[in-house]
């Protein structure tokens, strides 16, 4: 790649990058041009002689991933992947942050070619390359044969100060090391500086002392400004003979070049400023006007026949391993395309019917294990774990095995208490491709990890939550565990399902659901056991449509909305309104964004216009106005700890009360006419 004075060539390549990220940021007066003027080496040693990537197929299977963790710094990528070839013309580098550009101000994936996760909350990018890492690690484990190693590339990350302040650094981090991922190799770009200035005062880490602490190697402190250097502790994190992650430890000036920016918090979020710009690209030698790479330099960043070799290297080695080993290599390539087995709707449509037919009363987070050892018989790539609450969460199933750094194989994930690392490597397994991760806690937990689940939604990633003690219901560990707000919560994410079912017929729909959908999927599970509910084949397939009716009257006055375990409370409250000449109608809605986008004919054959209605959950009850309720019954403030029965009747979740309730408020609604009228 590099002509007689490699030197120069590095320095001219450092520069393009410098000069593109000053330039796009000035021009769109937004972003943050500091971190990637600053880590241009960095990205020269690592672009320019490690990493295996085809411009031409930015999807290629056994590519190196790449990710910019310190996702404020898209422009660095942006540069890349523009002068190395991929389909991102100049014009979109001029594009920088406009609306419908394929360079936003952060990088988002299945948007801009060549980008591997969206990142930007700080430190989930480095969470989503452990999950690549392992991702990577376990097919090796399962795929592999001896003399033809299909599974064979590196998960490559930069993260700046920021991400490793935030906590999920330290929850990732940690499991990467205990996982061995001898293959994921961070770059730390170590240049001091944040919005607020110097970092010392409130970053103070010996941070190759944390790294080595949790059992990863680290190289450095290095010049990060020094290409050869840079390059040679590369050479040692991929060594054949590296047992553990790499953190490089590499040591810049934010906004390198820059007369009076570099090196200060003023680099770091504003465009530089005409004067300064100009100012830098003399300082730098780069008398180049804006967007302009000469062809030399372009002709240095090509990296598209060496991609091109690369990729076909390894369609050679898959064809000899389809020789070798042709069962194996169909499943490879059907996990690698994401698509589910080809039998796996007949599969399907019997395991629905039977868990459609139980009659076993259980709670829901069981219902769950039971259908999960199904499925994972049907679905080798599932593959999933808790945080360190497997034996309530009941995210097991038999001979599962586990994962560990010191064996090959395993499904099952012991994540430790870390919700919030737990989803954001979900999320990286889910990107790698040929999983399809889930990952168990209490419902309440879930705040420590909503922002990687809203991140999953904003991905698609198809990942599965399995959230159990989903209310009160649990009992007496008392507020501090038992939900409130979530379940609403949760359902305010565009692009999450929630499910909330009320049995085994609706969990194991939710299930099939979450597993066959293209985005994630939430199942809020009981701990106490729930009542079968009493269903023909049609309102089975019923489910499937998020809302269903589920008993009916004739002449029904009024519908009652339940979920989950409300909903064996709303037919009890309807045996009693029977009694009192009240029909009503019992609609289970299980999942109301699926209930959502159903046509508007299924929606009102459910919820008939003019027929007033009632929302039951145990949770906040202003939920339920999107559906037209006149009213709710449920849980507007926190629990307390006591056994879950006497807990209903103290908080007056009880059939009395919600027939009591129902009973009222049609009263009063027909007192209400005549004044109406």
């Amino acid at each position: 790649m590099h002509p007689d004075h490699p030197d120069d060539t590095d320095r001219q390549m450092a520069n393009a990058l410098r000069a593109l990220a000053m330039d796009a940021v000035q021009q769109a007066r937004s972003g943050h041009p500091g971190a990637p003027m600053g880590m241009a080496e960095m990205a020269v040693a690592l672009w320019g002689r490690h990493l295996r990537h085809d411009p031409a197929d930015p999807q290629w299977p056994d590519r190196d991933r790449f990710v910019l963790s310190n996702g404020h710094a898209s422009m660095l990528l942006y540069a890349l992947l523009h002068l190395s070839g991929y389909d991102l013309p100049m014009q979109e580098l001029r594009r920088f942050r406009q609306l419908h550009s394929l360079t936003p101000g952060h990088p988002e994936v299945g948007h801009t070619p060549g980008v591997e996760t969206t990142t930007g909350p700080l430190g989930q990018g480095l969470a989503n390359a452990v999950g690549m890492a392992l991702a990577e690690k376990l097919l090796a484990d399962e795929f592999n044969r001896e003399g033809h190693a299909v599974v064979d590339h590196r998960t490559f990350a930069f993260v700046g100060d920021g991400c490793l302040m935030e906590g999920i650094s330290h929850e990732a981090c940690s499991l990467a090391a205990a996982w061995r991922l001898r293959k994921l190799v961070v770059l730390y770009d170590d240049n001091g500086i944040s919005i607020d200035g110097p970092v010392g005062p409130w970053f103070p880490d010996d941070t190759p002392a944390r790294f080595r602490a949790y059992g990863w190697q680290v190289l450095g402190p290095i010049d990060g400004h020094d290409v050869a250097a840079v390059d040679a502790a590369l050479r040692q994190a991929t060594a054949p003979d590296s047992e553990r992650p790499t953190l490089i430890v590499c040591r810049t000036e934010i906004g390198r070049g820059s007369p009076h920016r570099a090196g200060s918090a003023k680099a770091h979020g504003e465009a530089l400023g005409e004067a300064e710009v100009q100012l830098t690209r003399e300082a730098i030698g780069w008398p180049h006007p804006p967007f302009h790479i000469p062809p030399p330099v372009y002709a240095a960043w090509d990296a598209r026949a060496r991609g091109a070799a690369w990729r076909q290297h390894w369609h050679a080695r898959l064809a000899a391993y389809r020789d070798a080993h042709p069962r194996l290599a169909t499943e490879f390539e059907r996990r690698l395309r994401g698509e589910l087995p080809g039998d796996f709707q007949e599969t399907l449509l019997p395991l629905l019917a039977g868990f459609g037919a139980s009659t076993e009363a259980v709670a829901t987070r069981r219902a769950s294990q039971q259908v999960l050892a199904a499925l994972a018989h049907a679905l080798p790539e599932l593959l999933g774990g808790s945080a360190d609450l497997t034996g309530s969460t009941l995210t097991d199933f038999p001979r599962c095995g586990a994962v560990a750094g010191d064996r090959p194989g395993g499904r099952h994930i012991h994540y430790g208490v870390r919700e919030f690392g737990m989803a954001a490597v979900m999320n990286g397994l889910a990107l790698h491709g040929g999983w399809l991760p889930y990952g168990g806690t209490f419902l309440t937990f879930s705040d420590y990890s909503r922002n990687a689940l809203r991140m999953a939604a904003l991905m698609r990633c198809r990942v599965v939550h399995v959230l159990t003690h989903d209310s009160i219901g649990l009992g007496e560990d008392g507020p501090t565990h038992q939900p409130v707000e979530h379940a609403a919560s949760l359902r305010l994410i565009p692009g999450l399902d929630v499910w909330r079912p009320c049995d085994t017929a609706e969990t194991a729909v939710a299930w099939s659901s979450a597993v066959q959908r293209p985005g994630p999927s939430a199942l809020l599970l009981s701990r106490q056991v729930l009542p079968a509910q009493r269903r023909n084949a049609e309102q089975v397939t019923a489910i499937q449509q998020g809302a269903y009716v589920l008993s009916d009257r004739p002449q029904a006055l009024a519908v009652l909305l339940a979920t989950g375990s409300e909903v064996g409370l709303a037919v009890q409250a309807q045996g009693l309104l029977d009694a009192r000449g009240v029909p009503v109608r019992i609609v289970s809605m299980p999942c109301s964004s699926v209930f959502d986008r159903q046509p508007d004919e299924w929606q009102a054959q459910v919820l008939p216009p003019g027929l007033p209605r009632f929302g039951v959950e145990a949770g906040v009850t202003r939920w339920w106005s999107q559906y037209g309720c006149v009213a709710a019954l449920g849980l507007d403030g926190y629990g307390a700890s006591a056994p879950a029965a006497e807990l209903s009747r103290h908080f007056g979740l009880t059939a009395e009360r919600l027939a009591e309730h129902v009973v009222l408020h049609l009263d009063a609604l027909q007192r209400a006419l005549p004044a109406a009228g």
